[in-house]
């Protein structure tokens, strides 16, 4: 009997442990959702304003997606209206806001 709550205990410590690796992992990738949130996060910056201020609901941003330079475009608006600190290109949340914004590209309508 002892010896089955042992194993029991052991098999439940396992599977905590992997639990939270797994959770641990998904909150280190990049996503839509994170750059969303991000991107209506007033903490990104210090002048109490967020990315959806000047870009409500990402309007306007339809063709930014598209562009080679979006990292340094991201942090231009970061670090003058926004007044926060430049990200780095391969941070989470950078890829993630890169992310969030490719996802405003409207899908070419054709024949």
């Amino acid at each position: 009997m002892v010896m089955k709550i042992i194993k029991l205990t052991v098999l439940a410590i396992i599977v905590m442990v992997i639990g939270a690796s797994i959770l641990v992992a998904a909150q280190q990738e990049a996503s839509v959702e994170k750059g969303k949130a991000l991107f209506n996060d007033p903490q990104l910056g210090t002048s109490g304003k967020t990315c959806n201020s000047c870009h409500i609901s990402g309007k306007g941003l339809e063709k930014a997606g598209t562009g080679k330079d979006l990292e340094n475009t991201i942090n231009a608006c970061i670090t003058t209206p926004l007044k926060g600190k430049a990200l780095d290109v391969k941070s989470i949340e950078m890829k993630s806001l890169v992310l969030y914004i490719k996802s405003l590209v409207k899908p070419a309508i054709g024949c």
